[in-house]
């Protein structure tokens, strides 16, 4: 019964597309590494015992001696590992762990890839411990730890890694639920059009101060705007609002038009929500400011003979859906017209976490939001049109005054 289950489930895997399939083995893949690296080292702690424990096993004859690099091979795929090295103080010689060789020599049976697959695609991550550890002699407990361990230390890494090594274009910001929190996640875009996730925030609202937290934690890592930044945001004015007490005169907001059509659309029945969705997205459409301006114009004025309520939704803040319009780029596409960016990223999240129901605490959320982040980015493409970003970077420049740099 169970062996017609994981077929099933593997013809459902072969089934889906090739992102899909990718974004599970790799899942697969930095599974086994956990569970590789687990093996590596209950051997190395076997025979030399704990870091810094006095008690050393066999008087102390072993001792940890380093790390090579190598690797393992799973399927057709050739994974990089950091392979400890173990001194034996009485032969003085030091070797690899024997169950190194082991590994290289042993693959992994496809009744485990089967169910590892079957548990990941179901977001059914204690499955895929348990599988993994019986498979390979570990214990449950020990691939707890080691995930916790190497989630920790990626989320560590996440809140540290240097982020003046990139040229930031832009910025979007957006909030996700988790659990009765708010996760808020800056994404920045460089001047060749490479998406990175570089901050997170755990809030109970996408409140001020929460907001000018992360942004202060952006620029304590480097995170660079004085060359002028495009900040791209849904409409909330706590985002908003810190973004421009942040950065001050070097950041332009562009609302989400998405977000502002959607915001408007919800005052109105279903037969006119459907009109005026359509008016509003061919008026963001028309690449020219002077044209898209008018037609959001005459819209408004139907719509304060309609509903009072959308008109004043659609006045708010009308001007800020037209940044990229008004420098003249917004035949560059969504990437800089909405958040969709981001929101693909939430999606992303979903894909990875959205199962989980028990969090047992705050750290653990960080942790596995982070994890999922640093997986996503791996499969982030560039933005359309990343090729004509240093034009924009020029308007963006002209508009807030600063000084362009000179070209030889």
């Amino acid at each position: 019964m169970e062996n017609n289950q994981i077929n099933r489930d593997l013809k459902w895997y072969l089934n889906q597309q090739s992102d899909l399939q990718l974004s599970l083995f790799s899942h697969y893949v930095e599974m086994l590494k956990i569970l590789a690296n687990q093996i590596l080292e209950d051997e190395v702690k076997t025979k030399t015992g704990e870091r810094y424990d006095r008690e050393k096993p066999e008087q102390g004859r072993y001792s940890r001696w380093g790390s090579n690099p190598g690797s393992i091979r799973i399927g057709e795929e050739k994974v990089p590992l950091r392979v400890p090295r173990i001194h034996d103080n009485q032969a003085n010689t030091t070797e690899s762990p024997l169950n190194y060789h082991k590994l290289q020599a042993e693959l992994p049976s496809e009744e485990l890839m089967r169910k590892v697959l079957l548990g990941i695609s179901q977001s059914d991550y204690e499955s895929v411990v348990k599988q993994g550890a019986e498979s390979f002699g570990l214990s449950q407990s020990s691939v707890s730890r080691a995930f916790i361990e190497q989630t920790s230390k990626a989320l560590e890494e996440f809140e540290n890694r240097d982020l003046g090594y990139n040229d930031f274009l832009a910025l979007v910001i957006d909030g996700k639920h988790l659990a009765k929190d708010q996760m808020i996640i800056a994404l920045g875009i460089t001047s060749n059009g490479v998406k990175i996730p570089i901050g997170l925030v755990q809030s109970v609202s996408e409140n001020k101060q929460a907001v000018i937290g992360l942004l202060n934690n952006l620029i304590a890592r480097n995170f660079r705007f004085e060359e002028g930044i495009l900040a791209i945001a849904d409409g909330s004015k706590a985002i908003s609002s810190a973004i421009k007490e942040v950065m001050g005169g070097y950041v332009i907001i562009q609302r989400c038009q998405w977000h502002k059509r959607e915001n408007i659309v919800s005052y109105l029945n279903e037969n006119l929500a459907h009109h005026f969705r359509g008016r509003l997205q061919a008026a963001y459409d028309n690449p020219d400011y002077e044209g898209a301006r008018s037609a959001l114009l005459e819209v408004l004025n139907e719509l304060e003979k309609i509903n009072h309520s959308a008109a004043n939704s659609l006045k708010e803040g009308m001007e800020e859906t037209l940044t990229i319009h008004k420098l003249g780029y917004a035949k560059l596409g969504n990437s800089f017209t909405t958040s969709n960016t981001i929101e693909n990223v939430n999606h992303l999240i979903t894909k990875h976490i959205g199962r989980v129901k028990n969090w047992k605490n705050p750290n653990m959320k960080m942790r596995w939001m982070t994890a999922a982040l640093l997986q996503i980015q791996r499969k982030l493409r560039r933005v359309n049109n990343y090729d004509k970003l240093h034009l924009l970077r020029q308007a963006i420049k002209t508009e807030l005054n600063l000084p362009q740099q000179m070209i030889a």
